[in-house]
């Protein structure tokens, strides 16, 4: 049965668990703004001494996401960060370092292959692979153009550093990479997928083994559905991405339709 921890706060079920895997944009931040709430949770956490891994599905290295926390006034736990495109980047540069690349998604996401830029290429013909961090500026709501872009490079292989479908920023909602992905697999494109819920970025990030884990996030694709794939509890944040959903259809509804297991839920991450 899910547990509403409004009344309750976090601090009455932290001491059940070893380690804590929070997502960031929906939780610790909108986009725009810190929540000072969860600020106060991780800071409980750290004199409890507890272990949290700060984990997104953003599609930069570890450090870039840093440096946009730290200019929203977040100034610890730097070193509790992981990111998927962490995750990727130990990927790509491991086993697909040579091969040349197609980049789809906004100029600023070139750090993730900073160090390997001379293998992309400017034409997706040439190209051996395909590496989508998100959608190009000029073509940030047309999903149309991508499936036309992609229909006749099916044979490459996606690599796609955001499972995310959608963000919202502050008000206002962004198409993710993940959506892209989802159009490559519907014409029969085959991706590699870095974040949650697939596995190995759990991994990548810290030593689960032999660890209660409580993973908490505002989305049931990836936070919710990742902890349920890893048979980790879960505490979603019910003000974040699906929050018109849940006004909607009410949440009881939605763990049918997305087929998930919640074990609490929150408004808003709270101690």
């Amino acid at each position: 049965m899910t547990k509403n921890l409004d009344q309750f706060g976090l601090k009455s079920i932290a001491n059940s668990y070893d380690l804590f895997f929070i997502d960031i944009w929906g939780v610790i931040h909108n986009g725009i703004n810190l929540h000072s709430n969860s600020i106060e949770v991780l800071e409980n956490l750290s004199k409890l001494n507890k272990k949290f891994v700060l984990l997104t599905n953003a599609p930069r290295p570890n450090d870039t996401v840093v440096k946009f926390l730290k200019k929203m006034g977040f100034n610890k736990f730097y070193e509790n960060v992981f990111t998927s495109g962490e995750a990727a980047l130990k990927y790509l540069i491991k086993d697909l370092k040579k091969e040349k690349f197609f980049h789809i998604g906004p100029q600023r996401d070139f750090d993730l292959f900073r160090s390997f830029e001379k293998s992309k290429v400017s034409n997706i013909k040439n190209a051996d692979y395909l590496l989508c961090t998100g959608l190009f500026d000029e073509h940030s709501d047309n999903l149309d153009y991508y499936k036309n872009l992609f229909i006749d490079h099916i044979n490459k292989k996606m690599i796609c550093t955001n499972p995310d479908l959608i963000v919202d920023r502050g008000n206002e909602r962004e198409y993710c990479a993940g959506s892209l992905a989802k159009i490559f697999e519907e014409i029969k494109g085959d991706v590699i997928y870095f974040g949650k819920p697939y596995p190995p970025v759990y991994n990548l990030s810290i030593d689960t083994k032999n660890k209660k884990i409580l993973c908490i996030g505002d989305n049931l694709n990836t936070d919710i559905k990742g902890a349920n794939i890893q048979n980790y509890d879960s505490l979603l944040i019910t003000s974040g991405i699906h929050k018109q959903e849940i006004l909607q259809y009410k949440l009881i509804n939605l763990i049918k339709k997305y087929k998930v297991k919640i074990d609490y839920f929150q408004t808003d991450l709270k101690w």
